[in-house]
């Protein structure tokens, strides 16, 4: 048996410490007891790294030796003037669409919520049709909307004529393209915000009118300042899948980022370069909706330990988040 004056003391005094916390896992008031406590690395986990890195690696070779990439022609047109212009078009899609989007799909999950039969049936409709149609397809019915109806006027049903115009000559391809995808982004906007509202408790209705408050101001002062939290997430994937589906407006001869890279590719038959060129431009601009989705989802969720999402800088250096502090439990004595 060691004593205090062996050389090797220290070490067996630990090692029995450790033993003795291995054999009385609780403390002497019942909790566990993990202050020795060494988390367990599963091998599985490193096997899983390993074959990451190899994948890795077989595509950084694979995009490094692969000629057909020609990187050298994505090089040029990377900064071209041309693609400026489709960028420019694709951003100017995304927000008008948007907003649409947002203002629209507002006004029907109030009107799915309200009171009214009428007018309720009516929002539940839209959002059932845009919603059954995909988003393609409703491009394609606007850009043919002359088809339909060769001549649009707006006056009194069965009387004068105030306005109107042939269909060619008011639906351009912006303002085709602005339909689908405002209307169909707000059928989408508005089972969102319904998801919102209903998840603040009715208690803060109850309440807000027990002082007086009428049904608007309640809507604008007490639910939505609520229903915030539950809205802007998915509301920032909408946006971001919004500034992917305007590539479908290139069926359409809309000259987004997409139509420009095709133009070119058309004539140049260098078609892999300038998608991966588009590819680039998708994702540089993804990412930068990406960040500031994840400060306004952060803004909101304040008060919330529990539900504040991981920042963006978490994400992009694998930091682990943390969690808040742990609720401090009282015992009687």
């Amino acid at each position: 048996m060691a004593t205090a004056s062996s050389p090797d003391f220290p070490d067996r005094t630990r090692a029995l410490a450790v033993e003795e916390r291995t054999k009385r896992p609780h403390g002497p008031d019942g909790t566990v007891d993990v202050a020795g406590a060494v988390p367990v690395r599963h091998p599985l986990r490193w096997l899983s790294v390993a074959v990451l890195a190899v994948l890795a690696a077989q595509l950084g070779h694979f995009l490094v030796t692969n000629p057909n990439f020609e990187w050298g022609t994505v090089r040029a047109y990377f900064g071209a003037q041309i693609f400026g212009r489709g960028i420019a078009t694709t951003v100017e899609l995304t927000l008008v669409a948007m907003a649409i989007g947002i203002v629209g799909g507002v006004f029907v999950a109030v009107g799915r919520m309200s009171e009214n039969r009428v007018l309720s049936a009516v929002c539940g409709a839209y959002v059932w049709f845009f919603r059954g149609i995909p988003v393609l397809v409703q491009l394609i019915f606007w850009y043919n909307l002359s088809a339909l109806l060769p001549r649009i006027s707006f006056g009194i049903p069965f009387g004068p004529e105030f306005v109107g115009g042939q269909t060619n000559t008011l639906i351009s391809p912006w303002l085709a393209a602005i339909l689908g995808l405002g209307l169909n982004e707000a059928a989408y906007m508005a089972e969102i915000v319904r998801g919102g509202l209903l998840g603040v408790d009715h208690g803060q209705t109850e309440a807000a009118s027990a002082l007086g408050m009428g049904r608007a101001r309640i809507l604008r002062r007490i639910v939505l300042p609520q229903a915030m939290r539950f809205i802007v997430p998915p509301t920032g994937s909408q946006v971001i899948n919004m500034l992917k589906a305007t590539s479908l407006v290139s069926v359409i001869a809309l000259a987004d980022l997409l139509y420009t890279a095709q133009s070119i590719y058309n004539r140049t038959f260098e078609t892999i370069p300038l998608l991966v060129v588009a590819c680039l431009w998708y994702l540089v601009m993804t990412s930068v909706l990406y960040v500031g989705q994840s400060f306004i989802e952060r803004h909101y969720a304040r008060g919330s330990n529990r539900n504040t999402p991981q920042s963006f800088w978490d994400f992009a250096l694998f930091r682990r988040r943390t969690a808040g502090p742990a609720p401090v439990s009282e015992t009687s004595s």
